[in-house]
């Protein structure tokens, strides 16, 4: 709800309350409220209210990428703001029934000299207007797929059913989300050593405040209304070297990361039916994007970060209870739906997770329900060859879980001799296919292929070089005590890594478009239930 309450919102329910029966608000705001899931609520509640919406979309939201951002063009008001701006008349007709948008949008491309004159000469009965009728779920323009609820779910929390016998209608019974640290630069770190000190410091420093009687809660460490609420309850961190496990922090990204329940803000039981009580048990796991603004997935078999891949949504194949059994994520119910439906009795569960994982990856599944994955959890579509997925989704599995075991591309290393680096440039030149490391190294012959496979607004081998920059830490404890990070130190095993990614990448789109051309070619829609 609290996200709901910005200014602009309550300006508009303040004019509405005011209006008669028939009357016109006249608004310039934030153009998200068009498309933005968070704004399902108010689109719904505005074609109660309102009977038509004229809307000129000016576009130039900056807070996008790639040529999305390029499309948005510039801002209007001379490119001072990073929001989309639009120009919105809500009418409000005693004498009609029901609900109409009548959208008009500006050009892409458009600058924002050029937005400002389009506004000083639009007349309203010279603009051309598309008439829009909102879907079932309120979605304006971008509207959903009607095809979409028909898929399977993959979690219960997309289902209806309350009690405890229908929660099972899903695919994947456990649905977690990634570790939030609250404290990033106190609990990951690239080494042991480095680890192992500001966990001391932090640990040292937590324990002697719930042992002294300041209550004015010390700004040498990171807190968060968790840690207070901790505190507040005498929970203690007890350093131990068993907490520190490997975990993935961002695409293709390994650090050590301190494990603690009392440290970590949201660290569960969900990632120990995951990975064990010492988080250290074998799994794999989809880790999907939830953030919104892009859909991608990425297999892992570690603990993930909570913005792994963008508030990360977490399907493991496995769960361990308390008693340390591992067992199937792959409810009884999903794998009876995909047996009956292939007519296969020997289908397991492995392979379910793999068929999804390859699902997926598919970019017609992708671009079909694109609106959808937006907005919702993925659903699962039977494709007719269930086989040829499963054997698709295990290759992608075994390359995005074993990048640090494949065969690394052979990037050609070209050094310039008697030229010392003073710092870590790490910048990737699409054009030329080069990776400039610092003055000294940099990687060439990056084929074309491996800038395609992207997660979000980066290419994998990007995710990696901005992992490894030198940057400058925000916490200032952290920036003034402990900011020992040098990319020098790691820059052979940055290189070895880049190989490995650049291999992934480029085999990543080959499957990839594997799937496009046997989905093509076959001529025929995903056959559903």
């Amino acid at each position: 709800k609290t996200k709901q309450y910005d200014m602009y919102k309550r300006f508009i329910r303040w004019a509405s309350d005011r209006l008669a029966d028939d009357g016109i608000i006249a608004f310039v705001s934030n153009s998200a409220f068009l498309d933005a899931r968070q704004d399902d609520g108010f689109r719904k509640v505005v074609a109660e209210e309102f009977n038509e919406l004229w809307v000129i979309d000016l576009k130039g939201n900056a807070r996008t990428s790639g040529e999305r951002r390029r499309r948005e063009g510039g801002n209007v008001f001379d490119d001072k703001i990073r929001v989309g701006v639009a120009v919105y008349f809500l009418v409000r007709r005693a004498s009609t029934k029901g609900f109409s948008v009548l959208y008009h949008a500006i050009d892409d491309y458009t600058r924002s000299p050029s937005k400002i004159e389009y506004i000083k000469g639009a007349r309203l009965e010279d603009l051309s207007f598309d008439e829009i009728k909102p879907d079932a779920k309120s979605n304006w323009i971008n509207q959903s797929n009607t095809d979409f609820e028909q898929l399977v779910p993959l979690s219960d929390r997309q289902t209806k059913f309350a009690n405890s016998a229908a929660e099972e209608r899903a695919i994947f019974k456990l649905n977690a989300l990634g570790v939030n640290t609250a404290r990033d630069e106190w609990v990951y770190e690239f080494d042991v050593p480095s680890l192992r000190e500001k966990v001391l410091f932090f640990s040292d420093s937590y324990n002697g405040f719930l042992d002294s009687d300041d209550q004015s809660y010390p700004t040498v460490i990171k807190w968060s209304r968790d840690l207070r609420n901790k505190s507040n309850r005498k929970r203690r961190i007890v350093y131990n070297d068993a907490h520190r496990v490997r975990s993935l922090y961002r695409p293709f990204v390994v650090k050590h990361y301190f494990a603690n329940s009392t440290m970590n803000d949201v660290l569960t039981r969900n990632h120990s039916e995951m990975f064990g009580e010492d988080f250290t048990q074998q799994n794999r796991v989809l880790n999907l994007c939830g953030n919104g603004r892009y859909f991608y997935t990425l297999g892992a078999d570690k603990l993930t970060d909570w913005h792994f891949t963008g508030d990360t949504q977490c399907l493991p194949l496995y769960r361990y209870t308390e008693d340390g059994e591992r067992v199937s994520n792959i409810t009884e119910w999903g794998l009876r739906q995909v047996r009956e439906h292939y007519g296969d009795e020997g289908i397991t569960a492995e392979e379910v997770f793999a068929y999804t994982y390859a699902v997926l990856h598919d970019p017609v599944y992708r671009q079909e329900y694109a609106v959808d994955l937006l907005r919702e959890f993925p659903r699962l579509p039977f494709y007719r060859d269930f086989r040829y997925w499963a054997e698709m989704g295990q290759r992608l599995l075994d390359l995005h879980i074993g990048f640090e075991s494949v065969e690394p591309y052979p990037l050609e290393r070209m050094e310039r001799e008697g030229v010392e680096p003073k710092r870590a440039i790490l910048r990737a030149d699409r054009e030329r296919g080069t990776i400039t490391l610092d003055e000294r190294t940099t990687l060439a012959g990056v084929p074309a292929r491996a800038w395609e496979y992207r997660l979000g607004s980066r290419s994998a081998l990007e995710w990696v070089l901005d992992q490894y920059k030198e940057k400058k830490p925000r916490d200032p404890t952290i920036r003034e005590r402990f900011n020992s990070y040098r990319f020098s130190d790691h820059k052979e095993g940055v290189i070895d890594l880049l190989g490995r990614v650049c291999r992934v990448s480029v085999e990543t789109m080959e499957v990839v478009d594997g799937m496009a051309h046997w989905e093509r070619g076959s001529g025929f829609p995903p056959a559903r239930e």
